[in-house]
């Protein structure tokens, strides 16, 4: 429990946090890394360089300062970041080197002003949210160790199959490579792998989304190679994964996480997925899984797509469409092509906006779920919330570090 005095002094370094909180944590990672060299085995490189790392961090330590006196109303972010902690194996034992780093980056960044009062009060506080995340990482490794095929850590997986979904987005399945029984999931949470590429030092770790409902024997997950926008470097591992990763190959996997799935699976409420590119593959997966469920369930699926070609499993989606006659399929490409013109498989040109969802959709009383790119996900959470739906019916997935995206 910290102290009134504590708590006053962390209160007061919040407009301090504001202005230098990325410039703290840019400091603090550059210092981890330095000193602790071996952690670069647990964090993605790719978000460290394009700097979503340290905003997320800046964000966090930000948002721990202005809820000092009541931390539980962010123990859903404290949940949802440790899931990618499990994911990726973060243990008791780093959050005492991460504390150091951290205080002396502080130090470092704001100078006289980081007076030694400051530093104490920001050393208990500090401790007293490491032991939340502890707390919370320990019972989540306990329950997937204790579930049916569960595993802590990373588990060798076979590439059993590879597909081509698109020109840009390719299949994986795998199987444990010692053949015994792998840990189901809810629909919507990811794997983690961490990546060997021949002639890195560091390994290379990242998550991906299943992309289908659990099969017992086996887990699926679609990537998009990303190498396709301009002015920007390719993805290392993406890219890697698509031109050298092959069926046979073996693969590091830790146990299925995450705490985007779907809620009240029972209910008959209409549900309301959108996704932009390679965001569906949660949203397929959840999908898939309520149709399973609820066949009564009035579904709308609406894609966001550049065109055609690299539009992943239109055949699937639209087999699904002919079967559930409560489901109903929307596409929109924001460049269709020639031979889109043509097939008219897609029902509007351009993006995905307000007027447009409210013609095809019957009102804002419905479960909402999104997954997509940055512009995507600002896109859709303030066309919903103009739309009228209520808070709690908005849920959403960003990939990569938490990052605000508030309208």
């Amino acid at each position: 429990m910290l102290s009134k005095q504590t708590i006053e002094i962390i209160r007061s370094t919040v407009p301090v946090l504001e202005i230098h909180g990325t410039e703290i944590t840019t400091r603090f990672y550059a210092r981890l890394f330095e000193n602790t060299p071996e952690l670069l085995n647990v964090f993605n490189h790719s978000n460290q360089q394009e700097g979503r790392q340290q905003t997320a961090l800046a964000n966090a330590v930000y948002a721990a300062a202005v809820h000092i006196d009541r931390l539980n109303d962010i123990m859903p972010t404290v949940k949802q970041i440790a899931q990618k902690h499990r994911g990726i194996g973060v243990k008791p034992e780093h959050y005492p080197i991460v504390g150091e780093n951290l205080l002396a980056a502080m130090s470092e960044v704001l100078g006289d002003a980081a007076t030694p009062e400051i530093l104490q009060a920001w050393s208990e506080a500090y401790g007293e949210i490491a032991g939340a995340f502890i707390s919370v990482e320990q019972q989540m490794y306990e329950e997937v160790a204790n579930k049916p095929g569960g595993w802590i850590g990373y588990r060798r997986f076979i590439v059993d199959k590879k597909v081509v979904e698109s020109d840009v987005i390719t299949s994986f399945y795998l199987r444990p490579e010692d053949g015994s029984a792998i840990v189901s999931y809810e629909p919507g949470q990811y794997l983690t792998f961490s990546i060997h590429i021949p002639g890195e030092k560091y390994a290379h770790v990242r998550h991906y989304s299943l992309s289908d409902v659990p099969n017992p024997n086996h887990y699926r997950i679609s990537v998009k190679r990303e190498d396709t926008i301009p002015n920007q470097p390719p993805g290392k591992v993406s890219t890697y994964l698509h031109a050298h990763v092959n069926e046979g190959d073996v693969l590091e996997v830790s146990a299925p996480a995450g705490d985007f799935i779907l809620s009240d699976t029972d209910t008959i409420r209409p549900l309301v997925f959108l996704s932009g590119g390679v965001g569906m593959t949660p949203i397929l997966s959840m999908l898939k899984s309520a149709l399973h469920n609820n066949a009564t369930r009035d579904i709308t699926y609406i894609h966001a797509a550049i065109n055609g070609d690299v539009h992943a499993f239109q055949e699937e989606v639209e087999t699904l469409a002919k079967s559930h006659p409560n489901l109903t399929y929307k596409v929109v490409y924001e460049t269709p092509t020639e031979n889109d013109q043509v097939q008219r498989k897609f029902d509007k040109s351009g993006f995905i906006d307000l007027p447009w969802l409210q013609s095809v959709l019957a009102g804002p009383e419905a479960d909402f779920y999104f997954c997509g790119p940055a512009p995507f996900m600002h896109a859709m959470n303030r066309s919903l919330r103009d739309f009228g739906v209520a808070e709690q019916d908005i849920h959403y997935e960003v990939f990569g570090p938490q990052l605000s995206f508030t309208a």
